[in-house]
C-alpha cells in the first residue's frame, strides 16, 4: 500500500483554524452549557406534559383535534380552544414552576441540572418579569398557528449565538448561567 503524499504548508482546502474562547460574562458568571438548556427544558416538558395530558383526555381536547384533522381544516382547532387552553397551560406553569423560579431563577429541570436565569447584571429577575418577559410572549407566540412553529423554531437556534441568548432571552433581559 502507497503512502500518501505530504500535503503543501498552504492548503487551499484545509479548514482554517479557529481559537474558540468560550463566552464569559462581566459579572464573573459561566454561561450554562447549551446541553445543559436543552435537557432542563426537556425535563420542564415532561413534567408539563404528565400534568396537562390527563385533563385534555378528560376534557375531550384530543378527540376534538383528532376530528378537526380529519374535518380537512388543516387540524387547526377553533379559536377559542386554543386560547383557553393556551391560558389554562400558563397557569399549569405558573402553578408548577412559580416557586423555584421565585426562590433561584430556576426552573424544576434547571435546579436538576444546576442552572439559572440571571438578568444582565447577575442578578436573580423578579417572578413578574420571568413570567411576564420571558415565559408569557413565548408562550402566547407558539399557540398561534404556522407563526408559532417557526417563532419556535427561531428561538431555539438562537443559542447558537455566541452569547447564547435566545430570543425569549433577549426580549426578557436574561441569560442562563451554572448556578454557584
Amino acid at each position: 500500500m502507497a503512502t500518501p503524499p505530504s500535503l503543501p504548508e498552504h492548503d487551499p482546502y484545509r479548514t482554517p483554524d479557529a481559537h474558540l474562547i468560550p463566552p464569559s460574562s462581566s459579572d464573573g458568571h459561566e454561561l450554562a452549557d447549551r446541553w445543559a438548556r436543552l435537557a432542563a427544558a426537556l425535563i420542564d416538558g415532561v413534567i408539563a406534559l404528565v400534568v396537562t395530558v390527563p385533563p385534555m383526555l378528560m376534557t375531550g381536547y384530543w378527540q376534538a383535534a383528532f376530528e378537526a384533522g380529519r374535518s380537512g381544516g388543516f387540524g387547526f382547532m377553533p379559536l377559542g380552544t386554543t386560547v383557553l387552553w393556551a391560558i389554562i397551560g400558563f397557569v399549569l406553569f405558573t402553578l408548577i414552576q412559580g416557586y423555584p423560579l421565585h426562590a433561584s431563577g430556576q426552573t424544576w429541570g434547571k435546579k436538576l441540572l444546576s442552572i439559572r436565569i440571571v438578568d444582565l447584571q447577575g442578578r436573580t429577575p423578579p417572578l413578574a418579569d420571568l413570567l411576564l418577559k420571558r415565559y408569557l410572549p413565548t408562550h402566547a407566540i407558539v399557540n398561534i398557528p404556522c407563526v408559532g412553529g417557526l417563532y419556535a423554531l427561531v428561538d431555539s437556534l438562537m443559542i447558537f449565538r455566541q452569547d447564547q441568548r435566545c430570543l425569549h432571552d433577549l426580549i426578557a433581559g436574561t441569560r442562563v448561567v451554572r448556578a454557584d
